[in-house]
């Protein structure tokens, strides 16, 4: 059980020898769905030519597929952004979400409108202005600006995430 543990907290060390840059995803599908957005992330990463590894909670169905680039190519991040897109998409119509345990935070943030209605989000805001009434913390983070350009999908937030070394 331990070795177990000991790689698994290894895994994203382990990624810095395969790859300069990295972006990991968070979504999680019904556990019965699981094979199905494993052989997905297999397709999207065969349809953008980039390597995705996947890390993952099999009991829960939260997935982490990390897709391997390297931040100095442009078009190498456009693929990243419109994979990690289809890849949390997916998540949706499989009965999922884009958010296993990890949030929303600003990468996902056009995401919640179609995760949620209008008055759920109305709702939410509310709450969130009692405990911050100023809009002082995590501006423009969780949820969404009223006046959407009707684009959902990833939002690149910074270029990459470099791979511990």
């Amino acid at each position: 059980r331990q070795l177990i543990w000991k790689s698994r907290k290894q895994a994203f060390g382990a990624i810095g020898r395969l790859s300069p840059s990295y972006c990991t995803q968070d979504g999680v599908v019904p556990r019965t769905r699981l094979p199905e957005i494993l052989e997905f992330i297999e397709a999207t990463s065969k349809k953008y030519h980039m390597r995705i590894v996947n890390v993952f909670h099999a009991g829960d169905g939260n997935v982490h597929p990390i897709l391997l680039f390297d931040e100095r190519d442009q078009a190498q991040i456009q693929r990243v952004l419109e994979a990690s897109e289809e890849i949390l998409e997916k998540c949706l119509e499989l009965g999922g979400s884009v958010t296993g345990e990890h949030g929303i935070g600003v990468e996902k943030i056009n995401f919640m409108s179609r995760i949620f209605n209008e008055t759920d989000l109305d709702t939410m805001e509310t709450v969130r202005n009692i405990f911050n009434p100023r809009q002082i913390c995590s501006r423009d983070k969780v949820l969404p600006p009223h006046q959407t350009d009707e684009k959902s999908g990833v939002v690149q937030s910074h270029p990459a995430r470099r791979a511990p070394h």
